[in-house]
């Protein structure tokens, strides 16, 4: 039999507005190449900070209502699962 994972529930925060995936995957630092498996939960929460990185980036300003769950969303993984948190976002 292959290995499970524990599975927790999770909730995303009222606040986010994205997408919930309906499953997870394993995700790629593309800075260091290390990986690690998120749930459905954290993968969502994962593209939504990456995707105001991208603005941010991009853009140059992300008005203040996106900057604030951007640094909500990163607290949020903190809390949920901080080894993603240090593998893929710190």
């Amino acid at each position: 039999m292959g290995k499970q994972k524990k599975v927790t529930e999770q909730k995303l925060p009222k606040w986010f507005d994205g997408v919930l995936y309906t499953d997870g995957d394993i995700v790629r630092n593309p800075l260091s190449g290390a990986e690690i498996e998120l749930t459905n939960v954290e993968l969502s929460m994962y593209d939504f900070i990456m995707g105001c990185q991208l603005l941010a980036a991009h853009g140059g300003v992300v008005p203040g209502r996106l900057n604030t769950q951007f640094r909500k969303g990163l607290d949020w993984f903190i809390k949920n699962n901080i080894q993603a948190y240090m593998v893929l976002l710190d």
